[in-house]
């Protein structure tokens, strides 16, 4: 209720003031519910979401060989080693690597590129790397290629060991391990 003092002005809330603040209310309501949309269609879908974090049956991977699975657009290398190719990347003298960081996602960044912080397991038995060439972003063929035992890149002559690091060639950094952990024996959940 607006008052009028001796000088014939109005004085506390006028109709105006009122008025002024109603459409500025409806205003910043009409503006936000234009936005909302703009700012909701930056969100991840509905595909990417379901990708964030997959589960993967290992039961029936054999000593010696490796599954390969697609996870966030890459393909991961799950390798179950032998008792020859986890000695192999174990005995390795880290003086000798190009890269001597662990690249483990589950780990500290500086960690050391030794085995066993680049296994999945205390034994060495599971190794999970993204199979994608540090170099250019190639694939790298598996199952002992190369020269060290482990995964070669055809493309430009990268060679990774036993336990996914590079050895010789192009390449400037180790295979990467992503997020993984165990849920159950013969079950690893990625992401």
């Amino acid at each position: 209720m607006s008052q009028v003092n001796e000088n014939g002005e109005h004085e506390g809330v006028t109709r105006r003031d009122f008025l002024y603040c109603a459409t500025a209310a409806a205003g910043a309501v009409t503006a936000g519910a234009a936005i909302w949309p703009l700012i909701d269609q930056m969100n991840p879908s509905a595909d990417v979401l379901a990708l964030a974090a997959i589960e993967v049956d290992i039961g029936g991977v054999a000593p010696g060989t490796q599954l390969t699975v697609k996870w966030r657009g890459k393909p991961v290398f799950i390798r179950r080693r032998t008792e020859e190719e986890i000695s192999a990347a174990r005995t390795t003298d880290l003086a000798e690597l190009p890269d001597e960081l662990a690249r483990n996602a589950n780990i500290p960044d500086a960690a050391d590129a030794a085995d066993e912080n680049r296994a999945m397991d205390e034994s060495g038995e599971w190794l999970v790397m993204i199979g994608v060439c540090t170099h250019l972003g190639c694939v790298p063929l598996g199952n002992g290629a190369g020269e060290f035992g482990g995964w070669f890149c055809p493309c430009h002559g990268s060679h990774y060991d036993t336990s996914g690091r590079i050895r010789k060639g192009p390449a400037p950094e180790n295979l990467l391990i992503p997020q993984a952990q165990f849920v159950s024996d013969t079950v690893i959940k990625l992401g």
